[in-house]
């Protein structure tokens, strides 16, 4: 069998999908490649398959709130570390065994409605991330075969991952104010 020399992923990205690569990065010797939402499945597939790229390895999938103000008309066009057109954004992890090489692909997602297609009929694994990004941090995957909560109960309201989650608080137990703390605690039943 023979193997097919690598090709470079950018290159090959933007020849194939064109307009809907929307910005690429490198930063430290990590590239990320930032495409269309409704395109990031046949990306994926695409990264996948390619022989020189056979990025066959899922090792995560990250989101990221830049709420409140660093996302839109933040981003003047100059630096480039900085590009964030929408609130949220949703980072595939990626790696290519064949050729030991990562590559990570990003979508952003809008405020008001935060979808993104899933990913799971490429990669299983893809399950329990995308439910953990839709549970904590609100954004769901448009064609996920399950979409129970998997950290928080079913009731609950919200997204802790948020950055405009409410903060709760606990008072700080100290020597002078640790009786009233006490008082205030449910004891444990024998």
């Amino acid at each position: 069998m023979q193997i097919a020399p690598p090709i470079d992923p950018v290159e090959a990205v933007e020849e194939q999908f064109g307009d809907d690569v929307l910005h690429v990065k490198t930063f430290r010797d990590e590239t990320t490649i930032v495409v269309t939402t409704e395109r990031i499945v046949e990306v994926i597939q695409f990264l996948r398959s390619t022989p020189g790229l056979i990025y066959n390895y899922l090792s995560d999938i990250s989101s990221v709130d830049y709420y409140p103000n660093d996302y839109g008309d933040a981003y003047d066009g100059q630096d480039e570390r900085n590009y964030r057109p929408e609130r949220f954004g949703v980072a595939y992890h990626i790696y290519s065994m064949l050729y030991n090489r990562r590559l990570r692909v990003k979508v952003f997602a809008m405020e008001e409605d935060p979808v993104v297609p899933t990913i799971v009929g490429l990669w299983p694994a893809a399950n329990w991330l995308e439910r953990e990004i839709a549970d904590l941090m609100g954004i769901q995957f448009d064609g996920h075969p399950d979409k129970r909560r998997l950290m928080m109960p079913e009731d609950w309201d919200g997204h802790p991952l948020r950055r405009d989650y409410p903060m709760g608080k606990e008072t700080v137990q100290f020597s002078f104010n640790v009786e009233e703390i006490i008082s205030h605690k449910p004891l444990a039943k024998d």
